[in-house]
């Protein structure tokens, strides 16, 4: 296993983004069109074609999602994807006509730095195609794609995966893009708050600290409106309808909570996806639901850590610095 979202069958991931821009687009790409659905917890977020993943909603599958820096710009880059999409002809089918169905969600890194002077257009719809274009099951970690902009309060965030397989042998995976309000350290040591749940070194292996000074639980949060926002995918092999992918997303939340403090903020505009390929049949709908959930917030917590243990700063004037600048 890649300790990646790719572990799952069907599913690849690309990035684009633009170095001088400082910001970027990543794309998770199915083979086939898949159930899904969304969790949306922060308190400030952009989206697109998200109310049709509502299990009352008619469309059944979904050929591909989006997470992008930009803010509202961002949105865009969903287009760029569709473009690719209708390329190769996906799509939902209406007749002759053809809509490639393409949620997104965005997240806000136009003040970390970079060359944001584009011309009339915004460059995201472009980021949307190349990403879909160079998506891949091996894809780089950190400053990448939606990650390059990404930061938190006090570290340079970026784009995290992780992986694990429950009692099942059901494989569920996690893409994050982490773009917190609040910390994923405590506070300023080298400690991680998901250390509990690491594997294998991971995110450098330094566990928790021995106790929590009252400045490590002070609220600690980036100080304007819209500068934030983790954007998270969780999937999984496993067979589900659109209701229980929601439940999936519901119970995937935990794991933004057990990694960022505080989460969900009114700053933030925290959004899960969960997507199911389909190939295995749940052997109990409500146990092994729970089990894949309990999974599922787990491996997001790790996926958030190495989402800002992979980061590198950006070499702008006042950029944060990375967790490897500081504490390597």
């Amino acid at each position: 296993m890649r300790n990646l979202i790719t572990d799952i069958p069907g599913l690849r991931v690309g990035h684009a983004g633009a170095a001088k821009l400082g910001s970027g687009s990543t794309v998770v790409l199915f083979d086939r069109p898949v159930a899904a659905s969304i969790d949306v917890r922060g308190g400030g977020p952009g989206t697109r074609e998200t109310a049709l993943l509502d299990p009352a909603q008619t469309v059944e599958g979904i050929d591909a999602i989006v997470l992008s820096g930009g803010s509202a710009y961002g949105l865009d880059a969903a287009s760029g994807t569709q473009a690719y999409l209708r390329e190769h002809g996906r799509g939902f089918k209406v007749r002759e006509a053809l809509v490639p169905i393409v949620p997104g969600a965005i997240l806000f890194d136009l003040l970390s730095g970079g060359d944001k002077k584009w011309a009339r257009y915004p460059p995201y719809r472009e980021f949307g195609y190349d990403a879909a274009k160079a998506a891949a099951e091996d894809f780089a970690l950190g400053s990448v794609g939606a990650g390059l902009g990404a930061t938190t309060v006090n570290l340079k965030g970026g784009i995290g995966s992780a992986s694990a397989v429950t009692s099942d042998g059901i494989t569920v995976g996690a893409l994050v893009a982490v773009n917190a309000a609040g910390s994923v350290t405590v506070g300023d040591t080298p400690h991680f708050w998901a250390a509990p749940f690491e594997q294998n070194r991971e995110f450098g292996g330094c566990g928790l600290p021995p106790s929590f000074s009252a400045e490590d639980l002070a609220l600690r949060s980036k100080g304007g409106p819209r500068q934030a926002t983790t954007l998270a995918i969780v999937a999984t092999d496993a067979k589900l309808t659109k209701a229980q992918c929601k439940r999936l997303a519901v119970m995937a939340h935990t794991g933004m909570a057990r990694a960022i403090y505080p989460v969900h903020t009114p700053l933030d505009g925290d959004v899960i996806f969960a997507a199911a390929m389909g190939n295995t049949e749940l052997p109990d709908p409500i146990y092994s639901l729970s089990e894949l959930g309990m999974t599922a917030a787990n491996v997001l917590a790790r996926a958030i850590a190495r989402g800002v243990y992979e980061a590198s700063a950006l070499p702008f004037p006042d950029a944060l610095r990375s967790w490897k600048d500081w504490h390597s």
